[in-house]
């Protein structure tokens, strides 16, 4: 600890601003950066060492070392917030780091457009007003045999407009087993309330028959807004259960004259029961069982940007795009752009999609091939399984879809396992790699899980994990 009087002489010796602008040091920094940011860090900077003035020496003041932590200030200041990072957590739509990574196709059309105008809400042969969904919707009408289809910001957006534009004032029934609360407190009662509908529970928990919707919909008299069904997502009620299939429900609502909407919430438009996931519902089947309206996400099984998908009826989606929230739920231009790309690599067919977009790759990457890449990085990271303080090894793992699709379904995955002292102080290390490593913990170690790892990115992981060890 230094004395008064020590301390004293330190702060008469840190430099002045004029002189640490001066300096050589100071030259690429102000080449780097505009002079304005440069005066307020190393202000900044000062303001900081005359604060600790007690516990720095002589060489930590020098005008070469203000200038280093002016640097560092500088680059921390100019790293972006949202900023790409590698998914070691082994849940391939992680909702905390973006969910569905886009494919490069859609990247592309991204960087094609977003530094220019676009054609958006025109009609390039008459020079009239057109709508902006079309594009998309003429691809979700390709893929899923909807009459017609349209966007908006997310599928609780759907949900809440599909609800306002076709049910407003009415009962809507609904199954006690599909009243849902999923991440971020978004509640199916809640989002009913805010419709503007009012909600018609029917059957219980685990057990809801046909006759229970019919017999809602005779008590409500004629004031029955629509039949709905949600699938579940995040979780599954097993053993004695029961419940009423799309085509059940479609027939009954014809029979009533009552609408029926489906929310499918991951958006699944291939089969992936050929790849041993069974239990996901597909988009073509409640297109084909008649529904007038289903919704989903963009950003799950789809493998697109964050959006909500309506598709169905032209009648029921055409009532939807009339109605005031509409306006207020639609995305920008952006997602329009990134969605058409996606959608277009569905053209090619089921396996075609699964090889192109990223969450399909993912989802259905064997066993094996991860075993094998996971054996590659350790050896490349070292031969003998030692990195200095660390140990590393790898072994089989489990992955999981994330985001509600696949609910609790764990897929065989291998990963990276690495082992110190302390795992958690190891984790924030690759945390504070560029780009960040993010993993996860279990038995004391931290398992990178190859499922969500780009194949790409194996030569940063090396490079971090070697890193993170200094």
């Amino acid at each position: 600890m230094q004395t008064s009087a020590s301390t004293a002489a330190l702060l008469r010796s840190l430099p002045k601003v004029d002189r640490l602008l001066a300096a050589p040091e100071m030259e690429p920094i102000l080449a780097a950066h505009s002079r304005a940011e440069v005066v307020q860090a190393v202000r900044g900077v000062l303001d900081e060492l005359r604060r600790a003035a007690g516990q720095l020496n002589e060489a930590e003041v020098s005008a070469a070392a203000v200038c280093a932590r002016v640097a560092a200030a500088l680059a921390l200041r100019s790293r972006p917030y949202y900023r790409r990072v590698i998914n070691g957590t082994g849940v391939i739509l992680h909702t905390g780091i973006g969910r569905a990574v886009l494919a490069p196709e859609a990247v592309a059309a991204l960087a094609e457009t977003a530094g220019h105008a676009q054609r958006l809400e025109i009609d390039l042969e008459s020079g009239q007003r057109g709508g902006r969904d079309e594009g998309c919707a003429a691809l979700l009408r390709e893929i899923t045999g909807c009459e017609d289809a349209t966007v908006v910001n997310n599928n609780a957006g759907a949900t809440l407009l599909l609800l306002a534009a076709l049910a407003r004032g009415r009962g809507v029934v609904l199954s006690r087993g599909e009243l849902v609360e999923i991440g971020g407190s978004f509640r199916i009662p809640d989002v009913m309330s805010e419709s503007g509908a009012r909600l018609v529970e029917v059957g219980t928990t685990n057990r809801t028959h046909l006759s229970d919707y019919r017999a809602a919909i005779d008590s409500l008299a004629g004031d029955t807004g629509m039949i709905l069904k949600v699938h579940t997502s995040n979780y599954r009620v097993l053993g004695f259960t029961s419940e009423v299939e799309i085509e059940e429900l479609v027939a009954l609502g014809r029979e009533h004259g009552v609408p029926v909407a489906h929310d499918l919430g991951s958006g699944c438009a291939v089969d992936l029961a050929a790849h041993g996931f069974t239990g996901e519902p597909l988009l073509r089947r409640s297109v084909a069982a008649g529904a007038d309206l289903i919704c989903f996400s963009g950003d799950k099984l789809l493998g697109g940007p964050q959006a909500g998908l309506l598709i169905g009826r032209k009648e029921a989606v055409e009532r939807c795009r009339r109605h005031p929230l509409y306006r207020a739920l639609r995305p920008g231009r952006l997602i329009y752009t990134a969605l058409e790309a996606t959608l277009r690599l569905y053209r090619g067919g089921e396996a075609a999609a699964c090889e192109r977009l990223p969450v399909l790759r993912q989802l259905t990457a064997t066993p094996d091939s991860l075993m094998d890449r996971a054996r590659r990085l350790v050896e490349r990271i070292t031969p003998r399984g030692y990195c200095g303080g660390l140990r590393i090894g790898m072994g089989p793992c489990q992955s999981q879809a994330g985001s509600g699709a696949l609910p609790v379904r764990e897929i065989e995955s291998w990963g990276v396992r690495l082992r110190s002292g302390d795992a958690d102080a190891l984790a924030a290390r690759l945390r504070a790699a560029d780009p960040p490593i993010i993993g996860r913990i279990e038995d004391a170690a931290v398992i990178l899980d190859l499922r969500c790892v780009l194949p790409e990115h194996d030569d940063v992981i090396v490079r971090a994990v070697i890193d993170a060890d200094g």
